[in-house]
């Protein structure tokens, strides 16, 4: 199963109703959703805020002038030196060079930070070679829109290896393919081998792959995928842990960009 859709691989089950009834939730709990450990374990729409707007959907370039409804993973800017990296899940987009748009804030239809085009994507040799789960992460340089970096314009998230599973609560925001408007959950990971952990969210369904885990100081400590490309039911999604080969996919993804 995957929790991506559309583009690369095929859907997961949606349970469009039960998604419908949570993002009913009060703007309260999205806020704490969004903003930092709020009720653990709610799912609701994430809060238009700085910290969602370092996540985006992405798409196929050939959506560029017909983006509603047809999202398929999601990404997330984080920091580095050149200012234009993204975080999401490997098998969102191994063997993408070029045709893929990652739109940073999208909601129903919107751009409010602009449709920037992606670059080629750094994917492990775990991944690219027999598609192992601990390989399922990816980086990818972003170009410039209008002269501007991406992390000049959103900001970036600080992307965090070493941490142990559950040293600290995150948030969880992505994109399910059937909705358009992202969708946030806190909850607290825990360890699901040596090289995996888990997070209990409900309704993270088909579209949330390569949501980023972010903890409350703005580090991102996982990435939705690995395990089952993130989970084959909608109630725990999975990460590999950072660890050193995610050190080392960073660093070489900072040596391509240019920086």
């Amino acid at each position: 199963m995957s929790r991506s859709s559309g583009f690369p691989v095929a859907p997961r089950p949606a349970l469009l109703a039960v998604v419908v009834t949570l993002v009913l939730a009060s703007a309260s709990v999205a806020a704490a959703a969004d903003d930092g450990p709020g009720p653990l374990g709610v799912t609701s729409v994430a809060a238009a805020t700085e910290r969602s707007a370092r996540v985006g959907a992405l798409f196929g370039a050939d959506r560029v002038g017909d983006l509603a409804g047809g999202h398929f993973c999601t990404a997330s800017v984080v920091h580095s030196p050149r200012r234009n990296l993204i975080v999401t899940a490997a098998h969102c987009v191994a063997g993408h060079d070029g045709d893929l748009l990652f739109v940073p804030g999208y909601r129903d239809g919107r751009v409010p930070h602009g449709v920037w085009r992606v670059g080629r994507p750094l994917v492990p040799e775990a991944w690219t070679e027999g598609e192992d789960e601990d390989g399922d992460l990816a980086l990818a340089p972003v170009d410039e829109l209008d002269g501007e970096r991406i992390e000049d314009v959103v900001g970036g998230n600080r992307f965090t290896t070493g941490a142990a599973p559950g040293a600290a609560a995150v948030t969880v925001i992505g994109y399910p393919d059937s909705r358009e408007v992202p969708l946030g959950c806190t909850g607290e990971p825990a360890a699901h081998s040596r090289t995996q952990q888990r997070v209990d969210c409900p309704d993270l369904t088909a579209g949330t792959s390569g949501s980023p885990w972010i903890t409350g100081d703005q580090r991102v400590v996982g990435v939705l995928g690995g395990h089952e490309r993130g989970g084959s039911t909608a109630d725990v999604s999975y990460s590999v842990v950072l660890g050193r080969a995610a050190a080392g996919l960073y660093r070489e993804a900072v040596a391509a960009s240019g920086a």
